[in-house]
């Protein structure tokens, strides 16, 4: 490993700790009022999309911003909902599933909730009229900063559609995400305080 890849991740992992922490502290009912504002922000995606289109997801684990609110303000709109699923062995691709309601979540890898109904594949993320991914940071250039494992950054590399990272207001930074070659762009960034941000 180069010297520049080990200082990249370095960085990193400084700047993810010290987010990540941040969110542990989190007030439960600050983060119900985050994800209560983040699902209003559902009804108003950057992109075009109509009753029966597709919008993948992800289900909010360990103070990641949206919740099942944000779901469930998706299905209200009449949208097909993809959230991942977790593929045994090394990090790779990740699966999806249809998510109907909280109902149908069921505990996969790692305790992580995913969908109980038929797995789609790695390749259902070509469909998606947008992608909202989760994320530790992100900044205006793009760069978005995820846990470290790479499932995100090796899905995103098929997609076409817009990809919008879900952050927490103070997550959403001017300058200042470190990347490396192999991290992928987002277009948008969404906050629960000001919406939709293009970047890049």
């Amino acid at each position: 490993m180069s010297t520049a890849s080990t200082n990249g991740q370095a960085r990193k992992q400084a700047l993810r700790s010290t987010l990540l922490h941040a969110r542990a502290e989190m007030s439960p009912f600050v983060l119900a009022q985050v994800n209560a504002e983040l699902a209003q922000w559902m009804y108003s995606l950057p992109v075009a999309v109509t009753t029966g289109d597709t919008v993948a997801a992800y289900v909010a684990t360990r103070g990641e911003p949206g919740g099942i609110a944000m779901l469930d303000a998706l299905l209200d709109r009449g949208l097909t909902v993809l959230v991942p699923i977790v593929p045994a062995g090394d990090p790779s691709r990740l699966h999806w599933g249809e998510y109907t309601g909280e109902d149908s979540l069921t505990e996969g890898r790692w305790r992580l909730l995913e969908p109980s109904g038929a797995r789609l594949g790695a390749d259902a993320v070509r469909e998606p009229a947008a992608i909202l991914v989760p994320a530790v940071a992100a900044d205006r250039s793009g760069a978005r900063l995820g846990r470290g494992a790479g499932y995100y950054d090796r899905t995103l590399t098929v997609v076409d559609a817009p990809i919008i990272a879900v952050v927490h207001d103070d997550e959403f930074l001017t300058a200042g995400v470190p990347t490396e070659a192999y991290d992928v762009p987002v277009n948008w960034v969404l906050t629960p305080g000001t919406g939709y941000t293009r970047v890049g």
